[in-house]
């Protein structure tokens, strides 16, 4: 096990503690289930939701056991082949995990008592717009995509690259399910917000602000 295992392996362990830490704190203090996974769905959507989810911990067990290098692997060999494998794409890697971290951290506070995995149609708090959402109106997402490309940067497999695009996209697959539900729950709210800021990260209204000054060159 070399350095870029370690901060792999250290990245792992503070996101799992971050996450569950906070969980734990929202149901105490608040008496709030944060993980409502499939909850307000049915059928093919809530089967997705919660495949996601699963896929997601058997990706975890695979990155451990990669980072461990252990002698066996849960995916057939194959995919165990590498594509990428040099230091300046390593360091790149172990560059977005603490970046990752990073943002999700804020997006934690920024979300306050708010925060949510899946979405809830019973409790489902404030609209978060304040903080990291004033550019980013899912930087857990972008979190997340970022973590998994920089896994993927650090052990350069070929399963770790499809784990990195099967996750972003459906990340972003989620993320249009998500903002129908949250126009129907927060209505005008949210559709104003939707246009102020970006998808993934940018604030499109200081982007016109800019756009709108700059002198014409006619």
């Amino acid at each position: 096990m070399d350095f870029f295992d370690c901060i792999l392996l250290i990245g792992i362990a503070v996101y799992i503690a971050l996450t569950i830490g906070r969980t734990i704190h929202l149901r105490i203090t608040q008496g709030v289930r944060p993980f409502v996974l499939g909850a307000g769905k049915s059928g093919l959507p809530a089967a997705l939701e919660i495949c996601f989810f699963l896929w997601l911990l058997i990706w975890l067990a695979e990155t451990i056991l990669a980072a461990l290098q252990a002698p066996f692997r849960i995916f057939p060999p194959p995919l165990d082949r590498m594509v990428i494998d040099s230091a300046p794409w390593k360091l790149l890697g172990a560059a977005l995990l603490p970046a990752s971290i990073a943002l999700f951290a804020w997006a934690l506070v920024s979300f306050g008592s708010d925060w949510r995995v899946g979405m809830d149609t019973q409790t489902p708090g404030k609209l978060a717009t304040g903080g990291i959402f004033a550019i980013s109106r899912n930087p857990i997402y972008l979190s997340l995509d970022l973590f998994f490309l920089g896994t993927f940067l650090i052990l350069g497999t070929l399963f770790f690259l499809a784990a990195a695009i099967l996750v972003a996209l459906g990340m972003h697959y989620q993320i249009l399910q998500e903002e129908k539900h949250l126009e129907k729950i927060y209505g005008v709210e949210y559709r104003s917000y939707r246009k102020a800021t970006a998808r993934y990260i940018g604030c499109r209204s200081a982007v016109k602000k800019y756009l709108s000054k700059r002198p014409s060159n006619v």
